[in-house]
């Protein structure tokens, strides 16, 4: 049940003609406090230690074991390290039943078939062992490879090159266990990269090998697919965050691309992270571990500087001769040359670089932070920003010829005055990506502009001059790599108040710079930012992991993740207040706040040393049931090491 005090194993008697339909995994329904509602039948046993009078099953839902016991206890340890219910990871864990794809596969089994033809394992000779020099650019790549393909469970950290095909470095990690006949699974923050890892498998292992996972496929599909690797006809299992809990047998590899996605952060309870899942899978399972991405987080760092996981990266050498030129537009010299290029948002040597590119037929790949037109406006004559007159909130300009309207409420405030100085016209607060097409439309006539944003979210593009403006996230590959990539905008992302601001700025930089050439062939990257910045060097010397170490040094300092374990309680002040006081803490537990949330609520935050996870993800757990079983009426929410503590 997912009630905090009535999450654990409750027994039941089975019905003589229910006895062989009841398997260990099959969805049941059974009477609960007076109530038929749906469980888990998570093992069969002769005898029970409840003293009282058991139930019996109402009923078997379906035959089919969908619940594997691997994923069953890796469940319980998720909803242990998270404060969170058991039932709720399983909602995450299995997607929901689909009848009509259970029917159409208990048919099939029914029938006698023909065995299928087995595809040959890859020889010495095929293109799947040539392209495995891809990992020979970085020195413990080969030795990586070598271990998969033993059976072995190296743990590793990969920092990318820029240009670097990462699906088919992925593809040829995922060819040697499966060589090694164990399973894999392997996450991607977004469907575009589900695509492209799902091509480079298909290209390496062959098609029918693997089978995707994501919320976008449908119910049918997706239960088709999960079905498929439960029942061990496929070892590779790919997806987006709802893939981390495949059941897939003799797991030998667990993967994750780009950990610092936001997108890998689960919004329901009890708000796991896929890649906290992935690494406590391969803990439980002994399998290998895989992190990898352009930039790094500071949790990754944490894991080779604890020696849990080994560094795979390039030598300086082999990233000279990959990276592009990156130059800043702040740095002294530029300033000497260009005054304006301090407060200009497209200065001289950015608008050099687009030329130049443009020139030679290659495409542009210009990053703003900010989608829509212009998306904050204000007063023209005082520049106080605008906000709507019925809820305060921030007015925009959909298009060069709309009415301001609030992004809140959605009201349009076509007559809009300024409250200090009466002005009537407005100028631009905030630039959006729609805006930086016009204004580039118009300073390169003849040349085609595209956008790539929240509406439409371009996969490729050619090998020609044009310009491609696009939000993070959203930039596609170019055929050949982009001439010259800008990043603008720069202090939206730097000046966001949140502890991960230099660390996502970063990644987002990174993976825009690693789409541009290399410098050997024209590549330029300019950053619209002061050089002087740590998080710029990094960008400069495309060193990410002596970023990382900075962050999580200075996380160390000041006590923050993931140097230490946090809790976020958030609710009501008295439910809040209610929750803290009657859980037993650890003694090290330090609590911070309040401080105000949103909807009148308040938050908490709970720290402690990471020696002291597990009690304090108890204490929280046992708390929060004591008050449900009183059925207090205010809720509480818990987060264990949330992505943003302001």
């Amino acid at each position: 049940m997912p009630l905090p005090h009535l999450d654990r194993p409750f027994d039941y008697l089975v019905p003589a003609d229910l006895a062989d339909a009841a398997t260990p995994g099959c969805r049941v329904k059974v009477r609960f406090a007076g109530q038929l509602v749906d469980g888990w039948l998570l093992e069969r046993a002769d005898e029970s230690a409840h003293s009282g009078r058991l139930a019996y099953l109402e009923k078997v839902v379906s035959p089919v074991p969908v619940l594997a016991p691997e994923v069953a206890g890796l469940a319980r340890a998720v909803a242990d390290r998270y404060a969170g219910s058991l039932a709720d990871v399983l909602r995450l864990a299995v997607p929901p039943r689909h009848a009509r794809v259970e029917k159409e596969i208990l048919a099939a089994d029914a029938e006698p078939t023909m065995p299928e033809p087995t595809t040959p394992e890859p020889s010495e000779s095929t293109p799947t062992t040539q392209r495995r020099s891809g990992w020979r650019d970085y020195p413990a790549g080969p030795a990586l490879l070598r271990a998969l393909t033993q059976g072995r469970a190296p743990r590793a950290v990969w920092s990318a090159l820029p240009g670097e095909d990462w699906a088919a470095r992925y593809a040829e990690a995922c060819a040697a266990v499966v060589a090694a006949d164990r399973g894999v699974v392997m996450v991607v923050p977004d469907a575009r990269d589900l695509d492209r890892l799902d091509a480079a498998l298909t290209a390496t292992l062959g098609a029918g090998r693997h089978v995707c996972l994501s919320a976008a496929l449908g119910p049918a599909r997706r239960y088709r697919a999960f079905l498929a690797a439960r029942r061990g006809e496929v070892q590779v299992v790919v997806g987006t965050r709802a893939a981390m809990f495949a059941p897939v047998e003799r797991l030998g590899l667990v993967a994750v691309w780009d950990d610092g996605d936001d997108l890998h952060a689960e919004p329901r309870a009890p708000y796991p992270h896929a890649r906290e899942v992935l690494l406590t899978r391969a803990q439980l399972a002994g399998a290998a571990a895989l992190v990898g991405g352009f930039a790094r987080t500071a949790e990754a760092q944490l894991l080779v500087e604890t020696g849990w996981a080994r560094e795979v990266a390039a030598d300086r050498a082999t990233l000279r001769s990959r990276t592009p030129a990156i130059v800043p537009t702040g740095d002294d010299p530029q300033l000497a040359r260009d005054p304006g290029a301090a407060t200009a948002r497209l200065p001289s040597l950015a608008w050099t670089a687009a030329r130049d590119a443009v020139r030679a037929d290659q495409p542009v790949l210009v990053q703003v932070p900010r989608r829509g037109y212009l998306p904050s406006v204000g007063c023209a004559e005082c520049r106080t920003p605008a906000r709507c007159p019925h809820c305060a909130g921030p007015l925009a300009l959909p298009n060069a010829t709309g009415t301001p309207a609030c992004r809140w409420c959605g009201r349009v405030c076509a007559g809009y005055a300024c409250p200090e100085c009466g002005g009537r016209r407005l100028r631009a607060a905030v630039v959006g990506a729609r805006r930086t097409a016009e204004e580039l439309g118009r300073a390169f006539p003849g040349v085609p502009v595209r956008t790539s944003g929240r509406e439409e979210v371009l996969t490729a593009v050619g090998d020609g001059a044009g310009l491609v403006i696009a939000t993070p996230g959203a930039e596609p590959v170019a055929e050949g790599g982009y001439g010259a990539v800008l990043l603008l905008d720069s202090w939206a992302l730097l000046t966001r108040a949140d502890l991960r601001a230099g660390e996502e700025a970063l990644r987002r930089w990174m993976t825009a710079a690693a789409l541009a050439r290399p410098a050997s062939r024209g590549g330029r990257v300019v950053v619209v930012a002061d050089g002087g910045l740590a998080v710029v060097q990094a960008l400069l010397r495309w060193d990410a992991a002596w970023f990382a170490g900075r962050e999580l040094a200075e996380r160390r300092e000041l006590g923050f993740p993931p140097a230490v374990r946090m809790a976020s309680v958030t609710g009501l002040a008295d439910a809040v207040a209610d929750l803290l006081a009657g859980a037993r803490l650890p003694a090290e537990a330090e609590v911070l706040g309040p401080v105000p949330a949103d909807d009148d609520r308040e938050r908490m935050l709970v720290r402690v040393p990471r020696s002291r996870a597990v009690e304090l993800a108890g204490a929280l757990h046992s708390a929060a049931g004591t008050r449900t079983a009183r059925k207090a009426a205010d809720p509480v929410r818990l987060q264990i090491d949330p992505l943003s503590l302001f």
